[in-house]
């Protein structure tokens, strides 16, 4: 059998390339996603078609091509193409490899660096492929200003270490680079390709679309199981929402962003460590997903895990409605701390069973010792999810 490799070299050459290549791919009838709709494919069986095609056994068909430039950016945007016709990660190594000066080393393997992918006041995270595996990787560059700002960090890094669970997004590797005076934390995770669950949920709305009621249940129960492993061990993430949930093809949500996790009892003792606690919440936690208690935090009092049931109501509304509940007054400008004192309101018509509904109004009490735990916030999720469907009223607390 022939086998012809085809180089494209420069920038020039890179998109000419591309463009053939789809010109290549329409003609032989190729999907953007590497497979054919009928299961005859025109020509595979040609030499013509083997030759410039590869089979990659998953019933995706690769062209044999080699992109080249010194720039990684020229071949960035083809990198979504390649990806998916490559059934990437998986044959990573078999249609795609990004090589560029840009190169770092972590416990002393080597990582080559893609692309940024997000950037915040005082973290970056770039994508990163692996040198020997080929697989992509989330590098996570958390900027340290001061020593409490590296133990914050370290205190992150020991938050993934302490958990080993499906829902809990793991950490590959870190280390932390002492360079002029400044210090990164450099955390290494799992790329989730699909992204954030907020991401899906702007598609979502951009499309005029909903998210199935099945869909939200099935996410919801692995968000609930990844919060009672954190709330077992004794923990509080304190930050979750949207932007932190992480969803890979299947929908199975990761929980990220460790970095507010922090004792799951917190007793306050006086009106000093009362404004210290609001201060640190002020600074750590989103303010439209951020607990009624932790507005404004009593002098005597006693702050606990229940804080997470809160915002994961929040995030459930969001699911329900592709937008927080408070999202809306935070834009506007108005006082979301007084608005949250008041009971959540569910537009109607609302087209979820009355089970989600309860189960909804159930976690976002504003007295949180009337908030349930999320032991039973699991049970009821269940038990709507056994019910196939069918409307029925969940047990409130």
């Amino acid at each position: 059998m022939r086998e012809c490799i085809s180089v494209h070299v420069g920038q020039a050459g890179v998109q000419m390339g591309n463009t053939c290549w789809e010109l290549y791919c329409l003609e032989h009838g190729i999907q953007p996603d590497g497979q054919m709709p009928d299961h005859k494919p025109v020509g595979c069986h040609d030499d013509s078609f083997t030759t410039f095609f590869s089979d990659t056994g998953s019933g995706k068909y690769v062209p044999r091509a080699i992109f080249v430039d010194l720039e990684p950016t020229v071949i960035v945007p083809l990198l979504h193409l390649w990806l998916v016709l490559s059934n990437a990660p998986k044959n990573m190594g078999q249609a795609l490899c990004i090589c560029s000066r840009s190169v770092i080393t972590i416990d002393n393997k080597r990582y080559f660096f893609i692309q940024k992918l997000e950037e915040g006041g005082f973290s970056y995270v770039d994508l990163v492929e692996g040198a020997q595996d080929g697989r992509f990787y989330a590098l996570k560059r958390i900027l340290c200003h001061d020593r409490e700002a590296r133990k914050e960090a370290q205190t992150e890094v020991e938050m993934h270490r302490l958990f080993n669970h499906p829902n809990i997004l793991s950490l590959t590797s870190h280390t932390f680079m002492d360079r002029g005076g400044k210090c990164e934390a450099w955390l290494l995770l799992p790329y989730i390709s699909k992204g954030s669950l907020w991401s899906v949920l702007e598609k979502l709305r951009d499309k005029g679309s909903s998210m199935t009621e099945s869909r939200i249940l099935h996410i919801l129960h692995g968000i609930c199981e990844g919060l009672k492993a954190i709330h077992d061990k004794g923990y509080a993430h304190r930050d979750l929402k949207p932007t932190n949930v992480l969803l890979d093809d299947n929908d199975q949500p990761f929980l990220m962003d460790l970095g507010s996790m922090n004792k799951a009892r917190i007793e306050v003792r006086g009106s000093r460590e009362a404004m210290t606690i609001q201060d640190w919440a002020a600074q750590r936690c989103t303010i439209s997903y951020r607990a009624p208690e932790l507005f404004n935090v009593e002098s005597h009092c006693i702050i606990d895990e229940r804080t997470d049931i809160w915002s994961l109501g929040c995030v459930l509304y969001c699911m329900m409605m592709l937008e927080g509940p408070y999202d809306l007054i935070f834009q506007k400008g108005d006082s979301v701390a007084l608005a949250v004192q008041n009971p959540v309101s569910i537009p109607q018509p609302c087209s979820y069973s009355q089970g989600l509904q309860t189960l909804l109004s159930s976690t976002m009490v504003t007295n949180p010792q009337e908030r349930p735990i999320i032991s039973w916030v699991l049970d009821q999720v269940q038990n709507l999810r056994d019910s196939d469907g069918t409307d029925i009223e969940t047990n409130r607390v």
